[in-house]
C-alpha cells in the first residue's frame, strides 16, 4: 500500500511483529517519538518503554522493550531491543512475581525489565 510505513519489531531471537502501519510511537532517550509516512531519516537510542503501532489493517499493536535502537530511512522503521513482549504475551501475575524477585536480589535491570511490563498492562487497561 502507497502512503503506509513498513515496521519491523525485531527481539534478539525473533522478528516480534512486521507489517505496514499508518504511525508508530516509541520512547527514546530524546523522548517520546512519531513516527509517520515520510519521516526525516533518523537513528535513535531507544530506552525501556511501551511501543505502539497503528497497522494499516488491524488492531493498534502494543509492546515492551528494552534498550535498543530505532531508525527510520524511506518509510522504513526498524525498532531493535533485545527484550520485547508483546501485550498479549505478558502475565501479570508472573510479572509481578519477577518483580518480587528482582526485588529481592537487587537486580536493577530485572526491576526496570518488569516495570517496563507493567506499564504496557496499564496502558491497555
Amino acid at each position: 500500500m502507497a502512503g503506509a510505513l513498513q515496521i519491523e519489531l525485531v527481539a534478539a531471537d525473533r522478528v516480534v511483529w512486521s507489517g505496514e502501519a499508518s504511525e508508530v510511537i516509541a520512547r527514546t532517550s530524546e523522548g517520546d517519538l512519531g513516527v509517520l509516512v515520510d519521516h526525516a531519516p533518523l537513528l535513535s537510542l531507544l530506552v525501556p518503554g511501551v511501543v505502539m503501532i497503528k497497522p494499516v489493517d488491524g488492531a493498534i499493536v502494543q509492546a515492551a522493550v528494552g534498550d535498543g535502537f530505532l531508525s527510520v530511512a524511506d518509510n522504513h522503521v526498524s525498532i531493535l531491543s533485545e527484550d520485547t513482549w508483546l501485550l498479549e504475551e505478558i502475565d501479570e501475575a508472573q510479572v509481578r512475581h519477577e518483580l518480587s524477585e528482582a526485588e529481592a536480589n537487587n537486580d536493577d535491570e530485572a526491576r526496570h525489565r518488569a516495570e517496563v511490563k507493567l506499564r504496557l498492562l496499564g496502558k491497555a487497561a
